[in-house]
């Protein structure tokens, strides 16, 4: 278990190091409905691991308190009711944040000792999921504590050092790969033999799907090309959108992507909000447009006369590529320019909005017992999205990972590419 133990570490650190900068008042704020604090995201991480691996895995485990084990479950309703999420908006100042620290401690020093002492595969997986849940957790507080900021009439910034200007870099213009279609395979094989190789229950199982010929677009979508769109009165004319998203346009009053706002100073007359603070949108142009609906996704398909890829489609091209990209390793924590031949800003940047409801592939069995509801219970009224962003952890995403949102979901870095 040697592995798995250092696996365990480098993902808890890697927790503490998105957080570090934030003070405890930072760590409290919950902006929107489907964001959480910061200190939230840590407590529950942990309780994940105390509830699916130290409860039933650890001999003679007395849990850091009993209270948090109501306190920090999200949704799994089999092991009882947890607090509502919309009250946890800025409503507990307890426990304070050095007693979450000290629970996460606590909880480490336990895994510590399971990790030490031989595991059985179950016990392997519920810790391989454990962290791949912790993964996703830490890609939603960088969402979240974005939203957060922006939120916030100071409009603080996560961090200091500001993004590379990149307007004027050259990037590969908007071209068509082809694709044969057919009979392919997607999805993930049930039953691999190594608990540490991993895919969530929504991956599998792995199954044909005929594909007819198709085109697909080499890069995401830029700002400058949704500009374009903007500049079309697309925000006023009915004819692009969906009714659903018509109707949600028209009560969010959106006229530009989340984070966009009129600044006249720039002669695109927009800047931007990031987690590096506030830029003019001319030198962020031909980086991808981010933080879209899948409502604005598929009327700006329409208005280019193409449409979003299926789930399908996707994979099928993702899966001849190697998995890099700007991801969260890289540091950067934005959307960056496209660069290079072929199809390329298939993972990172930005995660892809499909043209695939949120539903069961043919055979679908859901985790047992509690875990069940990890994923199958959302398989409804949900668009899927592709690819990883530039907050996701590069060892945490791959071909066949489908995460999804409902389409009028903007805070998480959500883009689109093209297809025909």
């Amino acid at each position: 278990m040697h592995a798995l133990a250092c696996k365990y570490k480098a993902v808890r650190a890697i927790t503490r190091s998105l957080v570090v900068s934030l003070s405890a008042e930072d760590q409290m704020v919950q902006s929107c409905p489907e964001a959480s604090p910061a200190k939230w995201h840590q407590a529950h991480t942990t309780w994940f691991f105390e509830t699916f691996v130290l409860r039933p895995f650890l001999a003679n485990y007395k849990p850091f308190r009993e209270e948090f084990h109501r306190l920090f479950n999200s949704y799994y309703i089999s092991l009882g009711e947890g607090i509502a999420k919309k009250k946890l908006q800025s409503s507990f100042s307890r426990p304070s944040l050095d007693e979450i620290h000290a629970f996460r401690e606590y909880v480490d020093h336990e895994m510590e000792r399971l990790l030490a002492q031989p595991i059985d595969a179950e016990g392997a997986r519920r810790v391989v999921l454990g962290l791949n849940h912790e993964q996703h957790h830490q890609e939603l507080a960088l969402a979240d504590i974005k939203h957060a900021f922006f939120s916030n009439p100071l409009r603080p910034s996560y961090e200091q050092t500001p993004l590379a200007d990149e307007a004027g870099l050259p990037i590969p213009k908007l071209s068509w790969h082809s694709i044969e279609g057919g009979l392919i395979e997607s999805g993930c094989l049930i039953g691999v033999e190594d608990p540490q190789d991993f895919c969530f229950d929504n991956e599998t199982p792995r199954h044909r799907v005929y594909l007819r010929p198709f085109q697909i677009a080499n890069r995401e979508v830029t700002c400058r090309e949704y500009l374009e769109f903007m500049a079309d009165d697309a925000y006023m004319r009915p004819e692009l959108w969906l009714s659903d998203g018509w109707e949600t346009l028209k009560y969010s009053g959106w006229e530009a992507p989340l984070y966009w706002e009129r600044d006249f100073s720039d002669v695109t007359g927009w800047c931007i909000f990031t987690l590096r603070g506030w830029h003019g949108l001319s030198s962020l142009l031909d980086t991808p447009v981010c933080h879209i609906s899948f409502f604005e996704a598929d009327a700006f398909a329409r208005w280019r006369g193409c449409r979003l890829p299926t789930e399908a489609e996707w994979e099928s091209v993702a899966s001849q590529k190697l998995r890099t990209g700007n991801l969260l390793d890289t540091g950067r924590l934005h959307p960056a320019a496209a660069t290079g031949e072929g199809v390329n800003q298939l993972f990172g940047d930005c995660w892809e909005w499909t043209a695939s409801p949120y539903i069961a592939y043919p055979g679908y069995k859901p985790l047992p017992d509690a875990l069940s509801e990890y994923n199958g219970k959302f398989m409804s009224g949900q668009m899927i999205l592709r690819g990883g962003s530039c907050v996701t952890p590069t060892d945490h995403v791959r071909a066949t990972y489908r995460n999804f949102c409902r389409p009028a979901a903007r805070w998480q870095f959500t883009g689109m590419r093209l297809a025909a």
